[in-house]
């Protein structure tokens, strides 16, 4: 697999990452251990080289189950993991957040014993904390970093203004948030400034949480425990209206003779040379067909007509339930 620069930073990862949080936590019960470690470690096989993670997933959990994966190749990997919730009795305190110095120093410590590793490649703020000043925030990774025990400072779901004051007391390697065909709100302000800046961008959710595989539609049952419930986007009504996106998808995957889940990758990949996709699964089947979307070419034909077609989509529904919106930074 092509490898992919994160901005300036240095931080040269595979040009398709993997999202671990699936496996453990969000769409129904975690999987078996073994069964989680054999999709790790396929992903290495497959020339994987950036792993994501984070302590909420879990909680904790998630962060073994990678550490114990990864242990064997450690040196050829890239570790991602988040700070920024707060916990009470090992459980995660619903909406609540917390990104004091003193609790991100805290939290590195225990996410390098879960990982089974001695430094933390990219450690991202997971949601940006309205009570701690980001430049505290940044101040406090800037040290870790000193340290060696972290080595790159990332943002997820930051607004420009943050990024802006953050950048200028540490730099930030890369920002991690939701974008795909299904979600483009980031190419209005965030991808400009991130292309000013020189900082990476991470997509979670390139196939827009399933959706844009062409297997979910407005009859599809959740798992009881799959956060999908609670978003609006994936009300049953809204699963219909936004079928258009899904049958274009379609058309030009069939016409490319791929897969749609692998026509999105590859849509997502041609935006910009710093954007690295992190696509989760839980089976080895579709990491190998997630995989081949980074070896899907398009031509500037091929993406002017669907940027032209799907700019006439409106997608319905909000992305984030009421609760999880009130913590996206603007």
């Amino acid at each position: 697999m092509q490898t992919r620069k994160l901005g300036t930073s240095g931080l040269e990862v595979s040009a398709l990452g993997y999202g671990a949080m699936g496996l453990s936590f969000g769409y129904g019960p975690a999987v078996e251990k073994q069964q989680g470690i054999s999709v790790i470690r396929k992903a290495v096989d497959l020339g994987v080289t950036f792993f994501d993670t984070a302590e909420v997933y879990g909680p904790f959990t998630n962060e073994e189950l990678v550490g114990e994966a990864l242990a064997p190749v450690r040196d050829r990997v890239a570790i991602a993991t988040k700070f920024g919730f707060s916990f009470k009795d090992g459980k995660q305190e619903p909406g609540v957040l917390n990104s004091r110095p003193e609790r991100i120093r805290e939290m590195v410590d225990a996410s390098l014993k879960r990982l089974r590793t001695d430094r933390i490649d990219l450690l991202y703020q997971h949601r940006v904390d309205p009570n701690v000043p980001i430049e505290d925030v940044a101040g406090a990774v800037k040290e870790l970093i000193a340290t060696g025990k972290v080595k790159h400072f990332g943002l997820s779901e930051a607004g420009v203004k943050t990024i802006r004051r953050a950048h200028a007391v540490q730099p930030v390697a890369a920002l991690q948030s939701e974008y795909s065909l299904f979600w483009r709100e980031p190419e209005a302000e965030i991808l400009p400034a991130l292309e000013e800046l020189g900082i990476g961008f991470v997509p979670f959710s390139p196939l827009g949480k399933g959706y844009l595989t062409g297997k979910i539609e407005a009859s599809t049952k959740f798992d009881a425990g799959d956060f999908r419930n609670s978003v609006p986007r994936f009300s049953e009504a809204n699963r219909k209206a936004n079928q258009a996106l899904v049958e274009l998808l379609g058309r030009v995957a069939a016409n490319k003779q791929v897969t749609p889940a692998q026509m999105a990758i590859s849509w997502l990949l041609a935006q910009k040379p710093w954007i690295v996709p992190i696509p989760g699964t839980t089976k080895v089947h579709r990491l190998e067909e997630n995989i081949g979307g980074a070896d899907v070419e398009l031509t500037a034909k091929e993406l002017s007509e669907i940027n032209t077609a799907a700019g006439e989509i409106t997608v319905q529904g909000a992305r984030y339930s009421e609760a999880a919106q009130k913590l996206i930074d603007r």
